[in-house]
């Protein structure tokens, strides 16, 4: 699997290289055909082939529009994105996430959708959340295709070997069981560590379980109190046994591993946990290196006070304010948000679903899937929270925050001054 990543990511950064040069003006062929240039941002194989199936569902049905996909490594790809975007060329349809949405709409990047789908039937089938989630500052940069949500993928094999009844359900638990199944000469480690890309996404995972009860629901980085959540001293706590949990249970590679890193170490067979998004279902699934009933799903890692922290993370497809083919542009976003094609991209990458209809669909309630169940079902423990996604600095932060891991992960610079960073700038900021 790892050479298929490989000759993607290589396949796809030239495809990039390539487009990135070429006009962005509207693309029509002698035969009256028009031509979309479509770039996804969380690449993967099995994710690339779905979504092709889907275009040639889509170019049958509509046969004036052909729709060509270009898919960038996932570390490079928002990189990329911004770049094509500021360009104005090489880009009609565009992956928009919540962390990239408020730069690039405060850019004027990216076209607001809103008189398009006045109107739209398929509104009717969306869920109350992906209704909620297609307004972005009031805008629609982008109709979400799915939603995701943290959840522990653990060896079951493994814990029980170690003597453990089941998988870990807090960070502490975690912190244990990871220690316990760290076996560097075997080049068997306990958890897939984030520390490279987007590295601050599970820090702060760990800080909010710890800060849990005292937490704004609606602005997941603050307290109550007014205070940003990186001020408490629980905070402290909770980065302490993180940086623990990266010492003692977790891979020294892993100091630079982002979402590909995670997800193959763990579907190799070398790791024994694994905090990722839903859509790492339809991954491990395909392994051949461990088996399907070596692994399972457990509901995200609660704090000290028993809680967890759930913030709802979206993306979807939009459309580049530079582009010259909207109207088409429109016809293939409103195809992939309805009906069977929204349900098979859902189901092929295990996103949270859109469609209303999913709600009888048993799919969504066996095997893996039953962990989201039951967070679903226990919203007093699993506690759902809204994190400041949407704001323009979003990139600038996650910039400064991997940065800032990075520095502590290499002995650099402390957690103390790490939290106190963070807790100033976000002070700062949130003062406007």
């Amino acid at each position: 699997m790892k050479s298929r990543i490989m000759a993607s990511a290589a396949a796809g950064l030239a495809a990039v290289l390539a487009l990135a040069g070429c006009g962005g003006g509207q693309q029509q062929a002698a035969d009256g055909k028009v031509t979309l240039k479509m770039v996804e941002s969380l690449t993967n194989p099995t994710r690339t082939e779905t979504l092709k199936k889907l275009i040639s569902g889509f170019e049958q049905a509509n046969p004036d529009i052909k729709v060509d996909l270009i898919s960038p490594p996932t570390d490079q790809a928002d990189q990329k994105i911004q770049q094509m975007l500021q360009s104005g060329k090489g880009i009609d349809v565009v992956e928009a996430r919540d962390i990239t949405v408020g730069s690039f709409g405060a850019n004027n990047w990216l076209y607001d959708m809103t008189k398009d789908l006045d109107g739209w039937d398929g509104w009717n089938n969306l869920t109350e959340n992906a209704v909620t989630y297609s307004k972005q500052n009031g805008k629609t940069y982008y109709i979400p295709y799915g939603f995701y949500g943290l959840s522990l993928f653990y060896r079951t094999d493994l814990v029980k070997q170690a003597g453990f009844d089941g998988p870990p359900s807090s960070w502490e638990e975690m912190a244990k069981q990871a220690e316990a199944l760290n076996k560097p000469s075997e080049n068997k480690f306990g958890y897939a560590f984030r520390g490279g890309t987007n590295a601050n996404s599970n820090a702060v995972a760990i800080i909010e379980a710890y800060v849990a009860d005292e937490i704004d629901r609606e602005n997941a980085f603050k307290l109550t109190n007014g205070k940003t959540i990186f001020s408490s001293p629980k905070a402290q706590q909770a980065m302490d046994l993180y940086i623990d949990l990266f010492k003692k249970g977790s891979p020294p590679s892993s100091v630079a591993w982002g979402y590909p890193e995670m997800v193959q170490g763990f579907s190799n067979g070398s790791t024994a946990f694994l905090l990722q998004d839903p859509e790492v279902i339809a991954t491990v699934k395909e392994s051949q290196a461990i088996k399907q009933d070596q692994w399972n799903v457990a509901p995200l890692l609660v704090g000290p006070g028993g809680k967890a922290i759930q913030p709802v993370a979206s993306a979807g497809w939009g459309i580049a304010e530079s582009s010259k083919s909207k109207p088409q542009a429109v016809k293939l976003i409103k195809y992939l948000a309805q009906g069977d094609a929204a349900t098979t991209f859902s189901k092929d990458n295990s996103l949270v679903p859109t469609q209303k209809s999913a709600a009888q669909d048993t799919f969504y309630s066996t095997g893996p899937w039953a962990a989201y169940v039951k967070m679903t079902e226990n919203p007093d423990t699993y506690v759902s929270a809204i994190q400041p996604r949407s704001v323009s600095w979003w990139t600038e932060w996650i910039k400064k925050s991997d940065g800032e891991l990075q520095r502590v992960l290499t002995g650099q610079m402390s957690t103390n001054e790490l939290l106190s960073s963070w807790d100033t700038y976000w002070t700062e900021k949130m003062k406007g």
